[in-house]
């Protein structure tokens, strides 16, 4: 079991062990000569029993041969013969292991029964094993570079930088490194067999040199403990940044519901991140800027971003990018407005973006006065200001020092990112340049800059939004279901009548003589549905009858039968629903799907019959409340139809957001009374017409179901 102590032990050693130390090893090459670089030469042993010196050094047989407590040992020997090398670190004292070696379950079932066995053993001896598959990890502050990578970080930073993969990590660091990204921490974990990124994220939350979070994933391992450490880093104001990859559709459940179709796995990780207070990016670019931003600003009072340019240029491209990533650019307050205007020269023009012309050339103090200014506003939650710097190492003095100077002289209620027009590198110079100027942090690149501070600004939004609380419904009729007994269509309309979800009126008929009657009292053309527990969707047999005048209903209701018997002979036909037409209206799918690892999960589309078509739908996890579903539709590609178009009335939202999360309750009501063996509950579709929000269609399935 991994233990916060446990992985306090892997972070923070203080003597190491190279197990199958070689020279002819390159990870041990580089893992060795930069423990030596950070001074842990006499606390760094090296473990071979085949070779007496390696890298210029005496080795010992084993790690109990060493005579001293080892607190971290780097598994560097072949697969078969790790099991042996953890418990020779256990009896050496050690607490923490990082297995570099592959050869586990990502070459198959024999591996991941390898790798099973490993984790079992590492458990039974007490050791937090990072990996297996991974290069190690570096404790920038601690000066622990305890990594298999050449050049590891040596100047602490605030953002913690975690990886599946070891070779994607190199690039990552080395353009942190460019970027002016300044890492507390280097971690790669590889397979996640045992110490997974959940584990490390809970640690990294209450360390004080820790200020954000930046991990690439292909996969989310244990996504209970990593939602957990997710939430807590959110109410701490850490922000997590991540760059989850391996977009690729999940499997459809089953035949029976067009939910479960629609969710695949990207849509769920999105969602699931989004709920979480996790920022998710798409480059490791975007990664590692993004997240050098939130460690700079920590979470943004409010979404306005005031922009400060010497550039009418980069304000027009600055306006575009905004509109496009969604980044707020308020328009100033009149106070703002008017100080602005006591500074500006007459041919400048005081709003947001702000122009402050070449006038700042020649009166660098203009650049001072107008962030001051900008960073008061009360729309504002941060500033960007726009300028240049020195591109090439010469060692050369900075023309533009004095505007440096006088950007980092400004004094605003609300952090200031420093951002240069194009992406550039970092270095030694320009640092230097900064420091002097008291600028605490750059953003290379205006793309970078704005998406990022837009993507900061939502993170501090949602992060302070209050979790829906779980729902009390409790309902007989749910206590009444049987697990794995398909449910009618009439029965389902039942559960949404008893959890005051609305339906469209129907009546359940038996005969031919009942239909009529129906019609009749409908008053008008019904729909006409065959009602079985054996048959999920009803058009595709013919089950399904429109338009049916009520002089018609008698003949209607016999010819569904026996259409329904011949096509579906095993079928149980329990009658037919018959219902009043409807007038087309907006359609909406509204789903509830589980799952494995996230637990019920409801799905909002536009379209009805046409919504695989349409792809536009919304993911959030239960519990939601109208509060949720309303985010949901506002996040709908096509949400504009529900205003109204082509003489419909706007639709009623609050009343649409009512319905779906009673919906959605009475999935949680009966996920509650029957655990995984509930599978899902759909409305197809749910019609919407100005403030009329009826269900019109409705299907429970369990786990396995195939009808």
């Amino acid at each position: 079991m991994v233990t916060r102590e446990s992985v306090d032990a892997l972070l923070n050693p203080r003597t190491f062990g190279l197990i199958g130390a070689s020279d002819k090893s390159t990870f041990s090459s580089l893992l060795h000569a930069n423990l030596v670089a950070a001074g842990h030469r006499e606390n760094t042993f090296l473990v071979n029993p085949r070779s007496a010196e390696v890298h210029g050094r005496s080795t010992y047989p084993s790690c109990v041969a060493v005579g001293r407590p080892i607190d971290l040992v780097h598994v560097m020997v072949p697969a078969a013969a790790a099991p042996d090398a953890l418990r020779d670190a256990a009896a050496a004292g050690a607490k923490a292991a990082v297995v570099l070696s592959s050869g586990w379950s990502e070459t198959g079932s024999a591996g991941r029964a390898r790798q099973d066995e490993l984790v079992a053993l590492a458990e039974d001896l007490g050791i937090a094993m990072l990996g297996p598959n991974v290069l190690g990890l570096v404790n920038v502050g601690a000066g622990i570079p305890a990594m298999a990578l050449s050049d590891p970080p040596t100047e602490p930073g605030p953002v913690a930088l975690i990886s599946q993969s070891g070779a994607s990590c190199g690039a990552m660091k080395e353009y942190a490194a460019m970027a002016g990204v300044g890492l507390s921490h280097v971690l790669t974990v590889g397979n996640e067999a045992m110490v997974t990124v959940g584990h490390l994220v809970d640690a990294l939350v209450d360390d004080p040199a820790v200020r954000a979070v930046a991990i690439f994933m292909e996969s989310i391992k244990q996504p209970e403990i990593f939602g957990a450490a997710a939430r807590r880093a959110a109410e701490a104001g850490k922000a997590v940044v991540v760059l989850k990859a391996g977009r690729s559709e999940l499997a459809a459940r089953s035949a029976a519901s067009h939910t479960g179709a629609l969710v695949g796995d990207d849509r769920v990780v999105d969602a699931m991140l989004g709920d979480l207070g996790v920022i998710r990016v798409d480059t490791i670019e975007e990664m590692l800027v993004t997240a050098g931003i939130a460690a700079h600003t920590g979470p943004l009072a409010r979404p306005g971003v005031g922009v400060v340019s010497i550039s009418g240029g980069a304000c027009d491209i600055v306006a575009d990018l905004a509109d496009v990533v969604g980044a707020a650019l308020p328009e100033l307050s009149e106070e703002t407005t008017a100080a602005l205007r006591e500074r500006m020269p007459d041919f400048g023009h005081a709003h947001n973006p702000l122009d402050i012309t070449g006038a700042a050339i020649i009166d660098p103090t203009l650049w001072t006065d107008s962030i001051s200014a900008v960073g008061t506003d009360p729309s504002i939650g941060a500033v960007l200001a726009i300028n240049s710097l020195p591109w090439r190492e010469d060692g050369k003095p900075f023309y533009g020092q004095k505007f440096v100077d006088a950007i980092g002289a400004a004094r605003s209620d609300v952090p200031v990112l420093y951002v240069t027009q194009t992406s550039q590198p970092i270095g030694p110079q320009v640092r230097e340049v900064l420091a002097h100027g008291r600028i605490g942090y750059v953003v290379p690149g205006l793309r970078l800059a704005v998406d990022g501070v837009a993507r900061v600004a939502q993170w501090s939004e949602r992060r302070l939004r209050a979790r829906p609380a779980a729902t009390t419904l409790r309902l007989a009729e749910v206590d009444a279901l049987v697990p794995g007994e398909p449910l009618s269509e009439a029965a389902a309309r039942g559960l949404l009548d008893a959890a005051g979800v609305p339906n469209v009126p129907s009546w359940h008929v038996h005969s031919a003589d009942e239909a009529a009657k129906a019609a009749a009292d409908a008053g008008g053309p019904v729909a006409m549905k065959i009602v079985s527990a054996d048959i999920g969707h009803k058009s595709d047999i013919g089950g399904v009858r429109l338009g049916v005048e009520p002089g018609s209903a008698a003949a209607t209701y016999d010819d569904l039968l026996a259409t329904c018997a011949a096509a579906r002979p095993d079928a149980r036909l329990d009658g037919a629903l018959v219902s009043p037409m409807r007038a087309p209206a907006t359609e909406l799918l509204v789903g509830v799907t589980r799952d494995d690892d996230w637990g019920l999960l409801l799905a909002v589309g536009l379209g009805g019959v046409l919504v695989e078509v349409l792809d536009d739908v919304a993911l959030a996890p239960l519990p939601a409340d109208e509060d949720t579903v309303l985010r949901m539709l506002a996040g709908l590609r096509g949400g504009a139809l529900l205003d109204g178009v082509r003489g419909r009335p706007a639709a009623d939202r609050a009343a649409i957001a009512s319905a779906v999360a009673g919906i959605g309750r009475l999935a949680e009501a009966i996920g509650a009374a029957h655990g995984a063996a509930f599978d899902g509950l759909e409305v197809n579709p749910l019609r919407v017409d100005g403030g009329t929000v009826e269900a019109l269609d409705a299907l429970v399935t369990w786990s396995g179901d195939t009808h």
